[in-house]
């Protein structure tokens, strides 16, 4: 990196309504009464991810967005579900599962076509379809307790008609991003 080459941190995603996002940012008070060591995504920044694309070379960016902007798909809807955990024994993430009816997963596999061919490799792991709300820093049983006063939460549902092309610069309050594309259809 000491040639003067300039990275963009990148990932694709799915937006939320603004709606949904309210939804969710009542399920982030009541996780805030766990006295578990918890970081809150901004509600205003919740978003499902689709694919980490990591540090990109600005000069990739423009391949990036033109084999992107070749996914095809059609609006289809999601539904937020249970809030939970990845992992119960090893909590990292508390996240709301999102029902899309496989319509996220198919997107993201075409991404993964067109983008494996500019050298970023396809994931190992299924496509679980899931807006992060927290990551934890350290369990403890509160964490569990809250998770349940959160087993009838409504998380809302909105249409997902496209997904954007965003970059994340770190900063010591959180990640600010921005928008290289949006693909729609």
């Amino acid at each position: 990196m000491d040639n003067g080459t300039l990275m963009v941190r990148a990932f694709a995603a799915f937006e939320l309504s603004p709606e949904m996002k309210e939804h969710l940012a009542a399920a982030q008070a009541v996780l805030r009464k766990s006295t578990a060591r918890l970081t809150f995504v901004d509600p205003g920044i919740i978003h499902i991810t689709a694919k980490f694309l990591g540090e990109v070379d600005e000069k990739k960016v423009p391949r990036v967005i033109a084999a992107l902007g070749s996914v095809k798909s059609t609006p289809f809807p999601v539904k937020g579900g249970r809030i939970t955990v990845n992992n119960p024994r090893r909590p990292h993430t508390v996240w709301c599962a999102i029902d899309d009816g496989g319509k996220a997963g198919e997107v993201v596999s075409a991404m993964e076509a067109v983008l494996a061919p500019l050298g970023f490799p396809r994931e190992t792991r299924p496509f679980t379809c899931h807006a992060t709300l927290a990551r934890v820093k350290e369990a403890d049983p509160s964490l569990f307790s809250c998770l349940e006063a959160l087993k009838d939460h409504s998380c809302g549902a909105c249409e997902i008609s496209g997904f954007k092309l965003k970059k994340s610069t770190l900063t010591p309050r959180g990640p600010v991003y921005g928008d290289l594309c949006e693909v729609a259809w």
